[in-house]
């Protein structure tokens, strides 16, 4: 009953609440944003496949410039990531705007990471299962070892959160995710092969 509706009830429910209570927060940072990255805008958007492989765009802070050489091409990351771009994501801040696609039912408060479209012929069948879901702003494959982790330990976690969809995991997840920010764990500010952030 809790995988199927009391979920998706909580969902709305405190990300809508979550959206009026730090609403001026995000219109905040996205000010600030829109000066340091120098034109590029405050705002990431990119397509992901949700539940059921059904594609949306994912909202982000956009933590980079869009700064490129001579001939035209985008500098390397670490030179137009920002300060105040390594900031919120060292925090994960530049994640708050998920929220929308939470409350709009893109994504959950918890399941597997939306990755990148283009990768999605590459999964094996069973890896494939973690699209039975939808995905999360936070998950069971990011409270145990995140970055630290091979990609098809994160898929072997996915696909077990899958399966074992409850309150209580879910729970599990949100005090982790919390404590691990708090103390930057298993946080790396350079982008990974499947997330294509900026």
């Amino acid at each position: 009953m809790y995988k199927f509706f009391f979920k998706r009830l909580l969902d709305i429910t405190i990300s809508g609440l979550a959206l009026l209570a730090i609403g001026w927060l995000l219109v905040l940072i996205a000010i600030f944003l829109h000066f340091a990255n120098k034109g590029a805008g405050a705002f990431f958007y990119q397509e992901r496949p949700g539940k059921d492989e059904k594609i949306f765009k994912v909202i982000k802070f956009k933590s980079m410039t869009d700064e490129r050489d001579k001939d035209g091409n985008l500098l390397p990351e670490e030179q137009r990531l920002t300060k105040i771009g390594a900031f919120i994501r060292k925090f994960s801040i530049d994640e708050l705007p998920q929220l929308v696609n939470v409350f709009k039912g893109d994504m959950a408060f918890i399941g597997p990471r939306p990755l990148l479209v283009k990768y999605l012929p590459l999964y094996s069948k069973e890896q494939h299962r973690r699209h039975e879901v939808r995905p999360g702003m936070s998950g069971w494959a990011q409270v145990n070892g995140r970055n630290n982790i091979t990609w098809t330990e994160k898929f072997k976690l996915d696909v077990w959160y899958v399966d074992n969809v409850t309150l209580w995991v879910d729970i599990k997840v949100i005090f982790l995710t919390i404590k691990n920010v708090l103390v930057s764990k298993d946080i790396v500010l350079t982008t990974g092969p499947f997330t294509g952030d900026n």
